[in-house]
């Protein structure tokens, strides 16, 4: 028999360990609505047969998926489909933060963000569209480079010196459009900006007509891996506009710090008998 070659649209099983690999076999799994045998596995994602059989083996072991049938056939096991329950039923933070975003996007009018710095660039967490028709669309997931994002800044304003030159390098400082800032003097002067007005702006400098206004979520240690964002063409986000939305991104960042001290007891700080939120001792 010739070997079978996946096409461009198959699903690939990437990862940089055996772990990973196993999880990127559960997503295609996952997807299936009937079973599934090994050589319609095979045919599917063009990996060895032998290879495919050897993590086949591992998720049965593990009770992640079980055979069915005439034993030539897989389903889902008992353990996967609890995790998947499990998951909907005490995301309970994911849905939290959606609300404020919702509540922000409705206050606004115009598309909100839930963003964290993830090595040298800026990661999409969550997003809510705008109702207007004309708009950029951004799915979570998406990343963008620090240097010409808002919430990025505020991430770089953070950091300390030395961490900061090591991201903006001269090679790491591309020019997305004219407004891009490239140069490291004009970079640290717009996060001084920052630090002093406690949000940061993206002025068309990673998309033409995008302009993007962010705050930093408050932590009770001090510092923040977490930014609420208003993102809107810029010929319906500019001016009076951007400045009168400061006190709806404020109302939401302090949301979603709510919900972060709430969800992470041990990190954050916690209320007295009388509301008030004081740190923990260490």
């Amino acid at each position: 028999m010739s070997p079978v070659h996946p096409d461009s649209t198959a699903p690939r099983l990437d990862g940089d360990t055996p772990a990973i690999r196993l999880f990127a076999l559960l997503e295609v799994i996952a997807e299936k609505d009937r079973y599934f045998s090994l050589q319609s596995l095979v045919e599917e994602l063009g990996l060895p047969k032998p290879t495919l059989h050897r993590m086949l083996q591992q998720l049965d072991s593990a009770g992640m998926i079980q055979r069915d049938g005439d034993g030539r056939h897989y389903s889902t096991a008992v353990r996967l489909r609890r995790i998947a329950e499990n998951l909907l039923l005490n995301n309970t933070v994911h849905g939290a933060r959606r609300n404020v975003l919702r509540t922000l996007v409705a206050e606004v009018g115009e598309s909100g963000n839930l963003t964290s710095c993830s090595g040298n660039e800026v990661l999409y967490l969550d997003r809510v569209e705008t109702p207007a028709p004309l708009r950029f669309y951004l799915h979570p997931g998406s990343r963008v480079p620090l240097h010409c994002s808002a919430s990025g800044k505020l991430f770089l304003g953070q950091m300390a010196v030395a961490q900061r030159k090591r991201l903006l390098t001269p090679t790491s400082l591309e020019r997305y459009t004219e407004r891009t800032l490239t140069r490291l003097d004009a970079i640290e002067a717009e996060l001084r900006s920052a630090r002093t007005d406690g949000y940061a702006m993206d002025n068309e400098e990673f998309l033409p007509g995008l302009t993007c206004i962010a705050m930093l979520v408050p932590m009770a240690s001090g510092k923040s891996n977490l930014a609420v964002a208003i993102q809107a063409p810029t010929m319906r986000f500019h001016g009076r506009h951007i400045t009168s939305c400061l006190p709806a991104l404020r109302r939401a960042a302090q949301a979603l710090a709510e919900i972060e001290a709430d969800s992470y007891p041990s990190r954050a700080s916690h209320r007295t008998s009388d509301g008030q939120r004081t740190r923990k001792a260490s």
